[in-house]
C-alpha cells in the first residue's frame, strides 16, 4: 500500500490506480474499526483499486467538540487497511487541506439544518466542505461511506447532485448498512470513550429504538412513541436525548405518521459524556 500525504503526489499515483479500472474512495477519519473495514471491503469488490483517506477534518467540529481527543491511530490505522489490500492510503495535513487564506465554504441548505445539523451549528458545513476538496483530490469513480451516518450521506448526495459532481456521479456514492456489536450498538470510533458501565448501558439504544419502530409499525402514534423511548433512554442512564424522530428518508423531514415515503427512526443522545447517534429504516 502507497501512503500519500501531498496532493502533488496523490494525482500521478491515483492516475497509475485508473488503469486498473475503477477507483473507489472511503473517505475516513481513522481510527478504524470493523465497520470502516467493511466500506473498504465493498469498494474492492465494486473497483479495480482502492483509496482510503484518514483526515481529522477540524471545520466540522465545533468550539466545545472532541477535536483535540479524536483518537488518531495512524501506524494502526496503515496495518489494518495494509491487511485488507488497501491501494492507497491518503493522509494529507491540515495545511494541505487548507492553505493558508482559505476562505471557501459549502452549505447544503435543508438537509443540514434538521436533527444533528440543529444541535451542531456549521458542522454539515464542515462535511461539505471536505469531502468535495477529497473528491476534487482522488477524483474517485464511486465513494463509499456508512449509513448510520445517514444525515451524512444525504447532505454529500446533495451536494454532490446540485453541483453536477461527475466524480463521483450522485447516483456512484453509496451507502453501506450500519454495522453493528453483538448488543446491537452501531460501530463508532467514539465508542472507545464509553467507560465499562457506560458501554453496557449503550446497549440500550439500538433496543430501545427497535421497539419504538415496532410500536410504530403496529399502529401506535408517532408523537407518543417518541416520547417513550426518550423517556426510555433516559431511565436506561443517557444523560440527555437530542433528538428522537422519524424523519423522511430522503429529505429528512419529520414525519407525525408512517407514510407512504420510505422512513427512518433517528436519534441522537448522550451517555458518559459521549454523544451517540444511530438510526435505523421503519420497515426493511
Amino acid at each position: 500500500m502507497q501512503t500519500v500525504n501531498r496532493l502533488d503526489e496523490l494525482h500521478p499515483a491515483v492516475d497509475s490506480l485508473r488503469q486498473r479500472g475503477d477507483v473507489a474512495l472511503v473517505p475516513t477519519m481513522g481510527a478504524l474499526h470493523p465497520g470502516h473495514l467493511t466500506l473498504v471491503r465493498e469498494a474492492k469488490a465494486r473497483a479495480g483499486a482502492v483509496v482510503v483517506s484518514i483526515f481529522v477534518n477540524p471545520t466540522q467540529f465545533g468550539p466545545n467538540e472532541d477535536l483535540a481527543a479524536y483518537p488518531r491511530q495512524l501506524a494502526e490505522d496503515t496495518r489494518l487497511l495494509e491487511a485488507e489490500g488497501v491501494d492507497l492510503l491518503w493522509a494529507p495535513s491540515v495545511e494541505e487541506v487548507y492553505p493558508e487564506g482559505f476562505a471557501t465554504h459549502i452549505s447544503v441548505a435543508g438537509l443540514s439544518e434538521t436533527l444533528c445539523g440543529a444541535f451542531r451549528p456549521g458542522h454539515f458545513d464542515g462535511v461539505a466542505t471536505v469531502v468535495a476538496k477529497l473528491f476534487n483530490h482522488v477524483r474517485p469513480d464511486l465513494a463509499v461511506f456508512g449509513e448510520k451516518d445517514w444525515q451524512q450521506l444525504a447532505v454529500i448526495r446533495r451536494m454532490a447532485r446540485d453541483l453536477d459532481l461527475t466524480h463521483p456521479r450522485t447516483a456512484r456514492i453509496l451507502g453501506v448498512p450500519t454495522v453493528r456489536e453483538l448488543d446491537g450498538l452501531a460501530m463508532s470510533s467514539r465508542n472507545r470513550y464509553l467507560s465499562s458501565q457506560d458501554r453496557a448501558r449503550a446497549g440500550a439504544l439500538p433496543r430501545l429504538m427497535r421497539e419504538a419502530i415496532a410500536a410504530i409499525v403496529s399502529g401506535e402514534a408517532v408523537a407518543s412513541t417518541l416520547a417513550t423511548l426518550r423517556s426510555a433512554l433516559l431511565e436506561a442512564g443517557f444523560e440527555s436525548v437530542d433528538y428522537a424522530e422519524l424523519a423522511d428518508a430522503r429529505s429528512l423531514r419529520p414525519l407525525t405518521a408512517a407514510a407512504d415515503a420510505p422512513a427512518r427512526l433517528f436519534v441522537a443522545a448522550r451517555i458518559g459524556g459521549t454523544r451517540l447517534i444511530d438510526n435505523m429504516p421503519l420497515a426493511d
